[in-house]
Formats: C-alpha cells, sequence, structure tokens
C-alpha cells in the first residue's frame, strides 16, 4: 500500500507504495483510511517539536472503514465507518480512574515502542501509534468510534482532532457559559474550532487574534464578533472591555509571547487555556506577584478534555443539526503525494483545514 514515511526530522516525507500495516493484534481493527486532516501536530513532530521515532508515518486526524478486526471485538464489523481517536484511553491506568481519559498515555506510549508499518525490510512507526498518511492503519478498538455511514468521510476526520480540540476546549475544559467573553489567538483549524465552541456555548464577545490577516474574515465567518492582529487587541480590551479583559483567554498556538498575551488579555480572575502543543525548550516566565494578585488561572486542554466515544457523536449531532459547520473548514482536498505541500502551507491565510483525500473505490 501507499503511505508517507518520514525517515528523519525536518525531511520530506517519502510517499512510497511498498509499506504494509502490522496487525490486527487481538483487541485492534485495521481501518482503510479515506480521509486525513493535516494538522499543526504533524508538522510539529515532522520539524522536532513533539516527540517521536523515526522513522514514521506522520498523520493522526483521519476517517475511514473498517477492514479487519481482531480477536476479542464483538461490536464492530468489517465496513463500518469510523473516526479515528488518536489518544485512546485504556480506562485502567490513575488518570482513566480519575475521570481524566484524555490524559492517558498507554497506548500513546505503545505507539511509540511498538512499529506499526513495515516499508520493504524497515519497521515504521505511526505518528501517536496512529499513521494516518497512509491508505491503511491499525489502531486499538477504544481508538475507533463508529458513525452512520452517510456522514462525509472529510467532516468527519475533523471530528477526529481539531474540531474536537478546539469545540472541546471550550466546552469541555472552560465550561463557558451563556454571556461570558472570549478570545481566541491563532485561526487556524483548531482557533477557528473554538471559536465555533464559543458561539455555541452563547459567548456575548468573540474576540479573534491572528498574525495573519486573511486568518481573521475567516473567523468572523465562523462567529467571531472581533478579530484583530495582536498589535491591535490592547486597545479592543479597552474599547469592548472598560480595560478589563475578557473571562477566556484561548491560547491555540501556545509560544511564549502568545501565552502572555493571553494572560495580558484575561480579566483578574480568569482564565487562559492552552490548547496549542508548545515546544519542551520553550520557557514562559510568570513572576509570584501576577500569579498571586491578578487571581488568575492557566489550565491545560489536551485534546479538548476529550472522551470520544462520547463526544464525537456529540458533535456529529451539532453538525448535522447545522450548528457546527465543517464543511465551511475544509479549504483545501489533496492527494497523498501533495502531503509536503500541505504541510508547508498551514500558515497560509487561505488554509483553515486540509484533508488529504484517498482513492474512494481503493
Amino acid at each position: 500500500m501507499r503511505a508517507a514515511v518520514l525517515h528523519d526530522l525536518g525531511e520530506k516525507l517519502d510517499v512510497r507504495d511498498d509499506v504494509t500495516v502490522l496487525g490486527p493484534g487481538p483487541g485492534e481493527i485495521r481501518i482503510r483510511v479515506r480521509a486525513a486532516g493535516v494538522c499543526h501536530s504533524d508538522q510539529s513532530a515532522r520539524d522536532g517539536g513533539l516527540p517521536q521515532p523515526m522513522p514514521a508515518v506522520l498523520g493522526h486526524e483521519a476517517a475511514g472503514d473498517v477492514l479487519e478486526v481482531g480477536d476479542g471485538i464483538d461490536d464492530l464489523t468489517v465496513g463500518d465507518r469510523v473516526i479515528v481517536n488518536w489518544l485512546p484511553s485504556c480506562g485502567t491506568c490513575a488518570e482513566c480512574v480519575r475521570g481524566l481519559p484524555f490524559l492517558c498515555m498507554t497506548h500513546v506510549m505503545t505507539g511509540y515502542a511498538m512499529p506499526r508499518f513495515m516499508a520493504g525490510d524497515l519497521p515504521v512507526f505511526g505518528m501517536a501509534g496512529c499513521g494516518a498518511f497512509a491508505e491503511e492503519m491499525v489502531v486499538p478498538r477504544i481508538g475507533a468510534v463508529r458513525i452512520d455511514d452517510d456522514v462525509p468521510y472529510e467532516v468527519a476526520a475533523l471530528v477526529g482532532c481539531g474540531v474536537m480540540t478546539g469545540v472541546g476546549a471550550v466546552v469541555n475544559t472552560a465550561k463557558l457559559r451563556p454571556g461570558e467573553t472570549a478570545v481566541v489567538i491563532g485561526c487556524g483549524g483548531v482557533g477557528i474550532s473554538a471559536i465555533q465552541g464559543a458561539r455555541l456555548s452563547g459567548a456575548a464577545q468573540i474576540v479573534a487574534v491572528d498574525t495573519v490577516p486573511e486568518k481573521l474574515a475567516v473567523a468572523r465567518r465562523f462567529g467571531a464578533t472581533h478579530a484583530v492582529t495582536p498589535d491591535r487587541l490592547s486597545d479592543l480590551v479597552t474599547e469592548i472591555t472598560g480595560g478589563e479583559g475578557f473571562d477566556y483567554a484561548f491560547d491555540v498556538v501556545a509560544l511564549p509571547q502568545t501565552l502572555r498575551t493571553a494572560w495580558s488579555a484575561a480579566r483578574r480572575g480568569g482564565t487562559v487555556v492552552v490548547v496549542g502543543a508548545g515546544r519542551a525548550e520553550h520557557q514562559v516566565e510568570f513572576n509570584p506577584f501576577e500569579l498571586l494578585f491578578e487571581g488568575k488561572s492557566i489550565i491545560p486542554s489536551l485534546y479538548g478534555s476529550a472522551y470520544p466515544p462520547r463526544d464525537f457523536p456529540r458533535l456529529i449531532a451539532l453538525w448535522r443539526a447545522g450548528r457546527l459547520d465543517l464543511e465551511g473548514m475544509v479549504s483545501h482536498r489533496l492527494r497523498l503525494e501533495q502531503v509536503d505541500d500541505a504541510l508547508g502551507a498551514l500558515g497560509r491565510g487561505d488554509v483553515i483545514r486540509q484533508v488529504i483525500v484517498f482513492d474512494p473505490s481503493a
């Protein structure tokens, strides 16, 4: 089968047709990938921002059909349409028992230790244990959520990461209430999803912030009430909040400067939600005085604090009701051979979400 293999950090992906997927073993399923979204996390894994053993098939945001089920699975059958859950929970670790399935690392760590593919004689890992830039992939049973056959693959793929991460940051993590205010820093696919989450939650003011002016017009289309470049944010805080700041500031970029921007934009007693996956070597400075006397909270939102068996169907239901625009987020459809171009285009103003579409007749 075909897959895009990253041999070493920073290199171009090697699209080749001699790749085979390993498994499925007991409790696993094999999926024919129909659509795979291109996420900033894929770029980060390629460039070393996220840890990833090499060589690897990148990609983790995907939807497809079940091709084969391993022993011990009786609730999925060949042909079922599924969304990939790239952060499956084991159900038994300390985090799962505490009700924090999105912090479970059991299957992710297995993915770091166990190759998922063979490229000729070369063992190849899958990003986060997945590897969606391939025609087929194998995941644990909990790593797939069945959906109805009428849900388009492209729509379903977006739910698997970007939409879940952004909407979940607002709905699950922040639990934003009607009438509260929010600022979203970074207007790519996850940021646009956070804006939609704030709109769904009834936010009175939703401010979008991005350095790329073209993205600001897109943000307004998806529900932002205001949209500014970072240099204009301070003036806007004064203009619409009297200088008080916003109830929630969502940092979807996770650079030191964007986290400080989010902190400054949040009101006293407000909350900064870290949504983006930053680099481990980056450092952000806060002094003890401001941490105490401004009373603000900084909270993480990994994968939108998701429990995908519960949350994916909810997001699909919102899409069916016309309250969550997913088709409009697909800005470009690409072939697997164009994956390097897609990774290079992630910061462009006309890009919301790029989707690699695999041959539906395969």
